[in-house]
């Protein structure tokens, strides 16, 4: 059987056939006689005697491994004693009532602790909850590579060892326009990956409005640090002028001083407007060249596709892999699992000696990827080379374009199925309903801030739950998550993210609870 959590109950009847409310209360039927706190603490089972009990014996014979069993009875008798000391437990914990606890804990212990979830939040690339899901072709690309030996680092051909870069090298040139490009485990690896190899040991020019901070703390400022460059600062924080990197890279040079590179960060995750100007990638490229210094631009967000053409404007315009690789960037930085819809990866393209740097540095070996993910970012690579079907079956991109009208659609086809599912779990209709109700959605994980999606969600009342309990009893108590959100005081499933696959699990989840309810 293995260690399979769900299917301990089923080889364990004689654990479970006492009632199981007893096994959460954690105490025992009271005696006639009031216990002392002494007696109570006496009346603990030692290990050895819980060990030696048939049932926890059953659960050895069953495929659970020894060690796991006995961490699990220790976890038992420290919360009775835990709960002895709390006033918890006021009646003696006998060997029987011990033996009914063990079940629940070690079912806990052999769970995974990392879940399939569904989204039903509105926010497409949902940093907490795994970023952009894989299209398709992707999940099965991962499957099909795990299940044996691969040529990762080998060349079938040549017969002899090969570099694992070349899986996705050549599709990235053909999709971007880039010389030469490389992959590497996210993006901030491939910011420090850039900014070491290319200027470790000279000063790196950037702009004061650009030294942003992203996700989990992540600052410019620090990978700058890091990576063995020295920051210099141009500018003010909402204007910089080329004249500001001339007048550096000369202040520099004139106190014998290496300019390595110059640093452009696109500020994805955040927008300053009114009285404010910064300088075009295009005209940091000329000034690069005219003073002979590397020129990077990381986009944070890396994007194939113009979302203003295909969202017919509903979208910004953001700036796409290709267009800043024409003006003449050396080198361009972006994420694979964000607007890019793939993998975590970080995705380095530009010039082929900039990128043989690049690879060559002590830190390429750090960052690189492995196989599973190689294989996941080379079949949505691949999905890029006709655009209408990429737009189709990378899900990021899928439910970014998704119009609000479809959106509506879906939601009353949710709202049609959660209302069946209230009649047939007998429930008053009157007081447990559900309603179609316009909301936001938005793009997530620093990309297109303030862009508000035009959307619409299914708002769950249940009788005598407040839509925090809802909330919590949709998270906590099905066996797969369900994320929504809270809203003017409604819980909201957002359609926008719940794809096909995910709503079937979703009214699954909710049946199994209103019928617990």
């Amino acid at each position: 059987m293995g260690s399979n959590p769900n299917e301990l109950s089923e080889t364990m009847p004689a654990i479970v056939s006492e009632g199981s409310e007893g096994m959460r209360s954690n105490t025992t039927q009271p005696s006639s006689k009031p216990a002392t706190t002494q007696e109570l603490y006496r009346s603990i089972p030692n290990v050895d005697e819980v060990m030696n009990t048939p049932e926890v014996e059953e659960l050895l014979l069953a495929g659970v491994a020894r060690a796991v069993v006995l961490d699990g009875v220790r976890r038992v008798l420290d919360n009775a004693r835990a709960g002895i000391a709390a006033g918890s437990i006021v009646d003696r914990y006998h060997l029987e009532r011990c033996v009914i606890d063990i079940l629940p804990v070690i079912e806990s212990m052999l769970a995974p602790h990392l879940l399939p979830v569904v989204n039903a939040t509105g926010i497409v690339v949902h940093t907490n909850l795994g970023r952009s899901v894989l299209p398709a072709v992707a999940r099965e690309a991962v499957v099909d590579i795990i299940e044996g030996y691969s040529n990762l680092e080998y060349d079938v051909d040549a017969g002899m060892r090969g570099s694992r870069h070349d899986h996705v090298e050549s599709l990235l040139c053909e999709l971007t326009g880039a010389e030469a490009a490389m992959a590497v485990n996210n993006n901030a690896a491939a910011v420090l990956l850039c900014l070491a190899a290319l200027a470790g040991g000279s000063s790196t020019v950037v702009s004061r409005g650009q030294l942003v901070e992203i996700g989990g703390s992540f600052r410019i400022p620090d990978v700058m640090a890091a990576s063995g460059t020295t920051m210099v600062e141009v500018g003010t924080t909402n204007k910089t002028h080329l004249k500001d990197y001339r007048t550096a890279i000369e202040s520099l040079r004139a106190d014998g001083r290496e300019v390595g590179l110059l640093f452009k960060a696109h500020t994805s995750n955040y927008k300053v407007t009114g009285f404010s100007s910064e300088v075009d990638l295009e005209e940091l490229a000329v000034l690069g060249r005219e003073q002979d210094v590397l020129v990077a631009e990381d986009l944070g967000s890396g994007v194939f596709v113009d979302l203003a053409a295909r969202s017919g404007g509903t979208l910004p315009h953001e700036p796409t892999v290709q267009e800043s690789l024409a003006t003449g960037a050396d080198v361009v930085t972006f994420s694979g699992d964000k607007l890019l819809g793939g993998p975590q990866a970080g995705i380095l393209c530009g010039k082929a000696e900039v990128i043989a740097r690049l690879k060559k540095h002590p830190l390429a070996r750090a960052v690189r990827l492995d196989k599973m993910t190689l294989a996941a970012l080379e079949a949505t690579l691949g999905l890029y080379r006709d655009l209408d079907q990429a737009c189709r079956e990378v899900p990021t991109l899928r439910m970014l374009l998704m119009s609000a009208e479809e959106c509506k659609l879906l939601a009353e086809e949710l709202a049609t199925a959660i209302g069946q599912i209230i009649e047939r779990s007998g429930l008053d209709t009157e007081a447990n309903y559900v309603s179609v109700v316009k909301d936001d959605a938005y793009a997530g994980g620093g990309s297109l801030p303030d862009v508000a999606l035009a959307s619409f969600a299914v708002a769950l009342v249940l009788e005598g739950k407040s839509a925090a309990e809802v909330e919590h009893m949709m998270r906590t108590k099905a066996d797969i998550p369900i994320i929504g959100r809270i809203k003017d005081d409604r819980f909201l499933l957002s359609a926008r993210t719940v794809s096909l696959e995910d709503r079937a699990t979703l009214l699954g989840e909710l049946e199994y609870l209103l019928a617990r309810s």
